[in-house]
């Protein structure tokens, strides 16, 4: 693994912990702002843990490429969600960092997700 895909993957890990774990701080009101972005019930209490579990992968450095991969797929997902929801013309609250972030979803949440996936992407090549 190059130095630059281990920094890549320990920024996307750090990035992801601290997304799961704003989600899981928030408690209970996490679930209710996923539904307002159009999550299942079901998958809100799921999506916190898994971000914080691939999170941890990057970070820790197992499972490479795949832990990147996963990150990228979570990542193409999320943006799908959020282009979905401004073409509808909806803003809900991003709740994408839980109570660190509930500024109306934008275009700018699109262009830091797609940051976010290229810094995944070089952890997964350079990886």
């Amino acid at each position: 693994m190059s130095v630059l895909g281990r920094v890549a993957a320990i920024a996307i890990g750090v990035v992801f912990v601290v997304a799961g774990a704003g989600k899981v701080a928030r408690g209970r009101e996490w679930p209710v702002q996923a539904r307002s972005l159009g999550v299942h019930p079901v998958l809100a209490h799921v999506v916190p843990w898994w971000e914080m579990s691939v999170g941890a992968l990057l970070v820790v450095g197992l499972l490479a490429p795949w832990a990147a991969l996963a990150a990228i797929g979570t990542l193409l997902v999320f943006t799908g969600l959020i282009v979905a929801l401004l073409r509808r013309g909806q803003h809900p609250p991003c709740s994408c960092f839980g109570a660190w972030s509930a500024a109306p979803l934008g275009v700018r949440h699109v262009w830091r997700n797609v940051a976010f996936t290229v810094v995944a992407v070089v952890a997964a090549v350079a990886g």
